[in-house]
């Protein structure tokens, strides 16, 4: 059975608030920044950014060749593309000491981020 998520919440701006902060209280995927690991925890914001996008970037390259909207030549070059997109975020995640794991972010009811 699916998880119910909040779709659309009517309520005040205070009261989204209020939520929000209920949610990410003690949330230990937290991002806590100091000047000893500022590097490392920008690096985590940064690369958790690119990950969600080349993730959305391949869910629209699937959405269009499913919908045979690209020749054979495009579908080649944004495999390749995507590919290498995927190996450069390795070899940041393995400069910065970060897995999948520390890039997935805990968004309360509405589930993981990745």
């Amino acid at each position: 059975m699916e998880e119910d998520k909040i779709l659309f919440y009517g309520g005040s701006s205070n009261e989204i608030i209020e939520e929000l902060e209920k949610i990410t209280s003690g949330n230990p995927g937290r991002i806590n920044a100091t000047p000893e690991n500022v590097d490392s925890g920008l690096a985590k914001i940064v690369l958790t950014l690119i990950e969600l996008i080349r993730k959305l970037m391949e869910k629209q390259a699937m959405r269009r060749i499913d919908g045979n909207s690209l020749s054979e030549d495009q579908i080649e070059n944004l495999g390749e593309t995507l590919m290498k997109l995927e190996q450069k975020m390795d070899e940041l995640k393995k400069i910065f000491n970060l897995t999948d794991k520390d890039l997935n972010l805990n968004l309360g009811p509405l589930g993981d981020l990745l």
